[in-house]
């Protein structure tokens, strides 16, 4: 900001300047020393009130020294400030171009190599493997898959595998493994045969969980279930028993259990379960048919048939061990006569 000088500070100036006049002529005159040192004293004070005024007045623009130096500062941070601005707009756009060329890059990238693995010949299937089945044949188990050799490995979806697989009754779990470049594995786990059902004419193979895995006219070595009650039209396989089928079964389960456990020798030949308050089996082996009552105290019930069945060992008979134990019940074997 300008601003023009007062006229007093001109009429200090011009002051100072005469007596720096009137000094010189003093001295040269040979004025009295005591009004010269007078004079020099006031030509003194008035040099301070000379610098004051030229610090704070430019004399060749005629501006407030302070002043402009306030005002340079302001719009010098202003202009900086705006700079900054633009400075960072600038930045925030490159980086914006920067990101819009890396991920454009990286799609590019991806389609071409997506494009590349699914023309390919060198990713046509060259072998399929099965790991994991003792049942069902690897053949079938690559047959419901829907895979097939020289199809691309990277057109079939996982889960669509699992699932077909997974339609066998007998296939419990399975997995699916790509192995690159040409080579797919396929994992499974299998359910396993625990009883055969009686079905018809035949038999329904069933495991721990109630599942019916197969129907066949054959029995397999393993313990018959007698009296379900789930219907026929439901004994088909990859269903399971009904509820109070499943229920009965685990009494069953645990029959067998306790069985293995005490190293009996016989083989149970058949549990029945029709009625819960008196589960009977039958060994085969010694022609011996056992009443176990309801599903308490298995334990000591089941030691009570090995005892008895020692000492009746090859006599056709009836073994009792379905009352309370607790309260006096004696077990007792009963001849067939």
């Amino acid at each position: 900001m300008k601003t023009k000088k007062s006229k007093h500070s001109d009429n200090k100036i011009n002051m100072y300047y005469e007596q720096e006049f009137q000094l010189e002529q003093d001295r040269l005159n040979n004025v009295d020393k005591k009004k010269i040192k007078e004079r020099e004293k006031r030509i003194k004070q008035m040099n301070k009130e000379k610098s004051k005024i030229e610090e704070k007045f430019d004399f060749d623009t005629e501006t407030v020294i302070g002043m402009t130096n306030k005002n340079n500062q302001a719009k010098r941070k202003e202009i900086q400030k705006q700079f900054d601005k633009q400075e960072r707009i600038k930045q925030k756009r490159k980086r914006k171009i920067k990101r819009f060329l890396k991920w454009t890059s990286i799609i590019c990238i991806i389609s071409g190599g997506t494009a590349f693995a699914l023309v390919s010949p060198i990713f046509n299937i060259k072998e399929i493997n099965v790991t994991g089945n003792n049942i069902v044949s690897s053949e079938t188990i690559v047959s419901i898959s829907e895979l097939s050799k020289e199809q691309n490995i990277f057109k079939f979806f996982n889960k669509k595998v699992v699932e077909n697989v997974k339609s066998n009754p007998y296939v419990e779990t399975a997995k699916v493994k790509r192995k690159l470049p040409n080579k797919v594995e396929i994992q499974v786990e299998e359910r396993e045969r625990t009883f055969n059902i009686e079905f018809m004419n035949g038999y329904a193979y069933i495991n721990n969980q109630g599942y019916i895995l197969e129907i066949s006219q054959e029995k397999l070595d393993l313990p018959v279930i007698q009296g379900a009650k789930t219907s026929e039209e439901k004994i088909v396989p990859g269903n399971r028993l009904d509820k109070e089928d499943l229920e009965k079964l685990e009494t069953a389960i645990t029959i067998t259990k306790i069985w293995k456990n005490n190293e009996i020798e016989q083989k149970i030949t058949s549990i029945d379960i029709t009625d819960r308050l008196e589960y009977t089996m039958y060994v085969e082996e010694e022609k011996q048919k056992i009443y176990l009552g309801n599903d308490t105290n298995l334990n000591n019930k089941i030691l009570w048939v090995q005892a008895i069945m020692k000492d009746n060992k090859g006599i056709e008979g009836e073994i009792y061990v379905n009352g309370d134990l607790n309260d006096k019940f004696k077990p007792r074997f009963k001849q067939k006569v």
